[in-house]
């Protein structure tokens, strides 16, 4: 396999960029009330899950030649989006409670980080399902369970941040770390596989490619739009909002 030298630079940038609109939307469902909360545990788990894990790979994906050409059935693809997008939104509620009012105790973010990692597991080697090559495809099972492993460890802590980083220079150092840990899951994963090709078969040919490029692109577009917004407007703010808003229901909940 070539991935050569600008594809994993891309790939960990689309990481970063989607964790940092998962960590601004994580902050602002802390401080939000029960009505907007889960809309915002929705959009971080879709910035994370669906762009910082999803995009990550497939950006890789497409920049890495395999030694053939390479197709990718699409159905398997999206499942593979909805797999990041449902495992980090369950991770992420069962830890929304992880530090809120004194409760830090370590079993919510333990459970939330384990089954994440496991999902953006299956994520990863669902995606690799999804390539349609003329090779066939083994891997080295302990590269496996180390690139699972990983993926439980970067799911942890990206979790952490989700429940302790506030402000938004805080947010882009952990956006940075936790795409080091995306990529680094991504491309363990990667060194697991092999590929013994059959130069005799048929040329792969396909148009999946542009459909996942377009989807990477209006993700990233919309996400840049989405933070621009959102750095305009301070968490404090909303908190302000979100109290005023919840006096205002519970007296004409009373009346």
């Amino acid at each position: 396999m070539e991935m050569g030298t600008y594809t994993p630079l891309a790939a960990y940038a689309v990481a970063v960029l989607g964790s940092v609109l998962g960590l601004l939307s994580a902050e602002r469902a802390r401080h939000a009330n029960r009505t907007t909360r889960n809309w915002w545990i929705g959009v971080a788990a879709v910035s994370i899950g669906g762009l910082g894990i999803w995009g990550m790979h497939f950006t890789a994906m497409l920049g890495t030649w395999m030694g053939a050409n390479v197709s990718y059935d699409i159905p398997i693809t999206l499942l593979s989006m909805l797999v990041a997008i449902v495992v980090v939104a369950a991770g992420l509620f069962l830890v929304r409670r992880y530090g809120i009012d004194g409760d830090t105790r370590f079993w919510p973010l333990a459970a939330g980080g384990l089954v994440t990692g496991l999902g953006v597991a299956a994520m990863h080697y669902t995606g690799m399902a999804a390539i349609v090559i003329n090779a066939d495809v083994s891997y080295n099972i302990g590269l496996v369970a180390l690139s699972v492993i990983i993926a439980v460890v970067a799911s942890t802590v990206a979790l952490w941040f989700t429940r302790k980083v506030s402000g938004f220079a805080a947010v882009i150092g952990a956006a940075l770390v936790m795409g080091v840990a995306v990529t680094g899951m991504h491309y363990t994963g990667m060194y697991a596989m092999n590929m013994a090709h059959d130069h005799s078969a048929s040329i792969v040919v396909g148009n999946s490619e542009e459909l996942i490029t377009s989807l990477i692109i209006g993700g990233a577009g919309v996400s840049v739009l989405i933070i621009f917004l959102l750095a305009l407007t301070s968490a404090d703010e909303d908190r302000e909002e979100a109290e005023l808003l919840d006096r205002v229901m519970r007296r004409t909940s009373q009346g």
